[in-house]
C-alpha cells in the first residue's frame, strides 16, 4: 500500500511520517507539502502513487482538493488533526502518527 503524507512546508510533520513508515514490509511511503515553499510538493503524480493520503490538517485536505479536484476525487484523503508545532521526529510526534494512522492500516 502506498501511503502519502502531506502538511505544508514538508519539513517536520509528513517528512517524521515518511520515516516512520518507509521502511515497512506492507507500505511505501512518501511526503510532501501544499505551500509553495515546500521542500516536496505535492503533485498530482504524487497523488495518482497514492492509495491513501494522510493530511496533518483540514486546511491541507481542502488545498488539495482545490487544487486536484478531479484526480484527488476517487481517493482516501485522512486528515489526522495533528498540528504545527512538533520537530522532526519529535517522540510526541512520532507517538501521535502511530496512534492516528494504525487504524487505517
Amino acid at each position: 500500500m502506498n501511503l502519502l503524507f502531506v502538511c505544508s512546508r514538508n519539513q517536520w510533520r509528513s517528512p517524521t511520517a515518511e520515516e516512520i513508515f518507509k521502511n515497512n514490509q506492507e507500505h511505501q511511503a512518501k511526503s510532501a507539502g501544499t505551500e509553495p515553499s515546500a521542500r516536496i510538493k505535492i503533485t498530482e503524480k504524487l497523488i495518482n502513487w497514492a492509495d491513501i493520503i494522510f493530511v496533518m490538517e483540514k486546511k491541507h485536505k481542502e488545498r488539495i482538493k482545490q487544487r486536484f479536484a478531479t484526480v484527488v476525487d476517487e481517493k482516501e484523503l485522512i486528515v489526522l488533526d495533528i498540528p504545527d508545532e512538533y520537530q522532526f521526529m519529535d517522540e510526541e510526534l512520532v507517538d501521535l502518527i502511530k496512534l492516528s494512522v494504525s487504524p487505517y492500516l
